[in-house]
């Protein structure tokens, strides 16, 4: 089992965990809440974790530009 995490703006691969076995605490998802974790949080069949989260070249993206929020995706 692999936790895959991308950027949820311009789908860039912020990093994986290689683990058999991790609780959902160590990685925080405890604190989502039902919906965030329905729109942040997906399982493939081969039992990876798929996590979609913000690089920081989105984040300053928005920062600077707030009408970006707007938009799902973004090319930088």
């Amino acid at each position: 089992m692999a936790i895959h995490y991308h950027c949820r703006h311009c789908g860039t691969k912020l990093g994986s965990i290689e683990q058999s076995s991790i609780h959902s605490e160590t990685l925080g998802l405890n604190k989502l809440t039902e919906r965030e974790r329905q729109e942040m949080v997906a399982y493939d069949p081969s039992g990876d974790i798929h996590i979609t989260s913000i690089c920081e070249d989105c984040q300053e993206a928005l920062e600077r530009t707030p009408e970006y929020h707007q938009y799902d995706f973004l090319i930088h």
